[in-house]
């Protein structure tokens, strides 16, 4: 199965999960993102890999008209239908890869992704993308978890997440994020962390892990090292905790 099949395949089951879920629906990432539409007077906004559409809620509720873009025919479903109940009447919908953005040049004020980047088969590619459909005054967002620089706990992460979900590609580092920004024509101008709490049943759950791989998850922590323990600040539950960025960038011409 190709990996854009096993994306749009994830997503479609669990689309009204990936709507209601708190880590996905909630937020003050969402509260800054609709700020920073506001105040940079955004008239054109992509979501890029919209998911439920929540980023594409965010930036319209700010007063921009949106396109929500998407591998997940369920989930631009969802995002029209949720649009309409929410009376977002600027939010369109737009089938398609990051890699391949069907727009214009310097089209959008403003392109952003959350929760997205970590199922991209090539983000260099999807970035040299958002970079030509945007304006030359404009942004680039990027809301994303991140790994740890450090191995050990990089490489638990991208074991645990690919169990809980096959079409994971990776939560890039920091570092790997802004070395992919300046080498495809973006210059950084704001980094902020964050962690995340997960409740393990629930994280599950909307990813439809099955049985085999949650146990195999909980054998991963069960015998990982008191350093990653602490790391993920991980609990009896096997509640842990997620790092989140918000890469803001600006295209350099």
């Amino acid at each position: 199965m190709k990996q854009s099949t096993l994306v749009s395949e994830q997503f479609s089951g669990g689309s009204q999960a990936y709507l209601k879920s708190t880590v996905h629906a909630n937020g003050i990432d969402l509260q800054r993102l609709s700020q920073l539409t506001r105040d940079s007077a955004c008239r054109q906004a992509l979501d890029l890999g919209c998911g439920a559409g929540h980023a594409a809620f965010a930036m319209a509720k700010a007063g921009s008209a949106v396109i929500a873009y998407d591998l997940s025919p369920k989930m631009l479903a969802l995002v029209e239908h949720e649009a309409i109940q929410r009376c977002l009447t600027d939010i369109t919908t737009q089938l398609g890869a990051a890699e391949h953005l069907p727009f214009a040049d310097a089209y959008f004020d403003l392109v952003a992704t959350r929760f997205s980047a970590h199922h991209w088969s090539h983000v260099p590619a999807a970035l040299a993308e958002a970079r030509r459909v945007l304006k030359p005054v404009g942004t680039l967002l990027v809301i994303d978890v991140v790994a740890a620089e450090n191995p050990l706990f990089d490489t638990v992460l991208q074991t645990v997440e690919i169990l809980g979900d096959a079409s994971h590609v990776r939560d890039y580092r920091v570092s790997e994020w802004q070395f992919m920004l300046q080498n495809t024509g973006f210059d950084v101008t704001e980094i902020d962390r964050w962690s995340l709490p997960v409740e393990f049943a629930s994280w599950a759950s909307i990813k439809r892990t099955s049985e085999q791989r949650i146990k195999a998850i909980q054998d991963v922590f069960d015998h990982a090292s008191d350093e990653v323990q602490q790391h993920f600040k991980l609990q009896a539950d096997y509640a842990f905790d997620l790092e989140i960025a918000w890469l803001q960038a600006k295209p350099v011409f």
